[in-house]
């Protein structure tokens, strides 16, 4: 059994991949106070639930925020008796390796999903992530991830406008029914909605000329079904890219290592 651990700004991922599927997946906040314990007893509970009889015997960790790696590393070796491989570090190989200027740090996420997206869906990518940020990876034709954009996302930008502007509600995103809003809530929902799909338009146009070649889009995050709504932003979705980009690593490094 592979535990794959996805932290991001927001929220962790916890998956069980039992070698055919993955069993389950189960989400926290995320918070770098919380102690190897309390996510075990947390885990722990869940697995319970289901009715799960898992021997978990491998983890590989992915963490956009660094200081949860020391207690996700803790709860891998007190309770699960293995040392977890954490994407970024130098023991954790990938496929392959990415080419960036130097001294450049790309961030995990990115990697494991440049991993995911080219064993699904083959070269000449970009790969679109709604999360804290919003991201997008560019994938060469032999899977190198090679650079990209990072801009706000879209929780971000709308508690920023609330913050910035004491006025302005704090409102849910969702496509408008018009793009001319006739209330506040309704235009605030119409710059953002439309906002990012310009935005994800704009930058997929750009990077495609830049590239001189076809390109397809995956999407991936929480908010991706949202602006997938008959605007052919997207070639796909993928909800579980992350998860299954860490599996392919840890299989890698397992293949390279018996070797």
């Amino acid at each position: 059994m592979l535990l794959c651990i996805d932290t991001g700004n927001t929220n962790t991922v916890f998956a069980i991949w039992d070698g055919d599927r993955f069993l389950a997946q189960w989400r926290i906040s995320t918070d770098h106070r919380r102690t190897a314990d309390e996510y075990f007893v947390w885990l722990s509970t869940l697995i319970a639930v289901q009715k799960f009889d898992l021997q978990i015997d491998a983890c590989i960790i992915s963490a956009t925020a660094p200081r949860v790696v020391f207690n996700l590393r803790v709860l891998c070796s007190r309770y699960f008796d293995t040392r977890p491989l954490v994407v970024g570090k130098p023991d954790c190989l990938l496929p392959v390796a990415p080419r960036v200027d130097p001294g450049t740090t790309v961030g995990p996420d990115r990697l494991v999903n440049t991993v995911g997206a080219f064993d699904r869906h083959g070269p000449d990518l970009i790969v679109v992530d709604f999360g804290t940020a919003t991201t997008f990876d560019v994938v060469d034709s032999d899977g190198a991830y090679i650079g990209g954009v990072i801009s706000p996302g879209v929780n971000l930008s709308l508690e920023a406008l609330h913050m910035g502007a004491a006025s302005l509600p704090h409102v849910d995103v969702t496509m408008p029914a018009q793009v001319i809003g006739t209330n506040t809530v309704a235009c605030i929902q119409s710059g953002v909605f439309w906002g990012y799909v310009g935005l994800v338009e704009g930058i997929v146009g750009k990077i495609r000329a830049e590239r001189h070649r076809p390109m397809r889009v995956i999407a991936t995050g929480g908010l991706a079904p949202l602006f997938d709504q008959g605007f052919d932003l997207f070639d796909a979705i993928e909800d579980d890219l992350t998860v299954h980009g860490l599996r392919l690593i840890h299989d890698y490094n397992k293949e390279m290592g018996d070797g």
